[in-house]
């Protein structure tokens, strides 16, 4: 069958990266057709509009997958395109699930200590749609010494249970052994209790994967001391982002990571993790190599063989040093893209 996929290059190297991506797509000469959206800064310069309702409608209805490049602009300093169109997709596509794989593709890229034949390779699965970022607080006496500010963290019965269960699901689909639940139960004992109340009754459902619990603080230091602990870790939307971001210290930095945000009933977007980067942008020094393994992702879920072959033409790049600036090479955007997409047409 047939895919279709919507793509928003963005702001700054998203342009960039996902043209390369799209490069790649191309010589794959897959039964997949694409139509690009320009929901970036200079429409919102321009019109003053990130995303409508019925463009969302459109994405939601006529296509599979979302291929996202990233959103940022030095003349919007708050950004509020860009929370406007990434919300708005996140949360009006309950897109729940944020997908973010852990993996380090070369020994000499991480700054921590592994073992002799230890790697790191594990999953961060975090809630996407509700804890603190559903901005819901206020503040009281704003300006005087008497100034008060909340923000409070929600979570739903519903919301909890799907995202552990898609991380057993998870688990099961991709042949990973253990799902750990990372919280802070002993201080935020409301949504911590419903978390691991939760956590404890989907586990049993799944005998054959091994479940344990880990706060967040713990977890933290795990993930530098003994990252090797961890297969899948399913969390709440903030101790996500925090784990997330310490993932990406660990394998290399956020130019070679990938997430996806996902609903399993509707539709999926892919997205590297990096920002737009102006600084670089149009200099044909940018790194797609996380557009590369986001769309090895997107491939990968949509059922396309094809994703391990631009996964193990990545992994090849890195181990014989063929990389761009950020990763001590001296090559191109341009570069590494047409290395890769040789490495990977000579395997179809």
């Amino acid at each position: 069958m047939k895919h279709r996929i919507a793509v928003i290059p963005g702001d700054g190297i998203g342009i960039e990266v996902v043209e390369q991506g799209l490069r790649l797509l191309d010589s794959l000469k897959l039964d997949i057709s694409y139509q690009k959206f320009n929901y970036d800064a200079n429409r919102w310069l321009e019109e003053g509009v990130g995303l409508t309702d019925s463009e969302l409608e459109n994405l939601k209805e006529n296509f599979d997958a979302i291929y996202f490049g990233a959103l940022g602009d030095p003349r919007i300093p708050d950004s509020n395109h860009a929370r406007q169109i990434l919300l708005k997709l996140r949360f009006d596509l309950d897109l729940f699930a944020n997908v973010r794989p852990i993996k380090l593709l070369n020994p000499d890229l991480t700054p921590i200590k592994l073992s002799s034949g230890q790697t790191i390779d594990c999953v961060i699965i975090r809630e996407n749609t509700e804890d603190l970022y559903r901005g819901i607080g206020g503040s009281f006496k704003e300006g005087t010494v008497d100034e008060i500010a909340t923000d409070q963290r929600i979570h739903s019965y519903k919301g909890v249970e799907r995202i552990i269960r898609y991380a057993f699901e998870f688990a099961i689909k991709h042949n990973r052994k253990k799902v750990t639940l990372v919280d802070k139960v002993n201080v935020l004992i409301y949504g911590g209790s419903l978390w691991n109340r939760v956590f404890e009754e989907v586990a049993e459902q799944y005998p054959d994967i091994e479940s344990d619990y880990m706060h967040i603080d713990v977890a933290a230091m795990r993930m530098v001391t003994d990252v090797h602990l961890f297969d899948v870790i399913v969390t709440s939307n903030m101790f996500g982002d925090i784990l997330s971001d310490i993932g990406a210290g660990i394998v290399g930095g956020l130019g070679l990571l990938s997430s996806a945000n996902i609903n399993t009933e509707t539709i999926g977007l892919y997205e590297p993790v990096h920002g737009s980067a102006p600084d670089i942008a149009g200099k044909n020094q940018a790194n797609p190599m996380a557009a590369f393994i986001t769309l090895s992702m997107m491939l990968a879920d949509l059922g396309y063989p094809h994703a391990q072959l631009i996964s193990a033409a990545v992994e090849e790049c890195i181990r014989d040093g063929l990389t761009t600036v950020d990763l001590g090479g001296d090559l191109t955007t341009h570069d590494i893209t047409d290395i890769i997409i040789d490495k990977v047409t000579k395997q179809l």
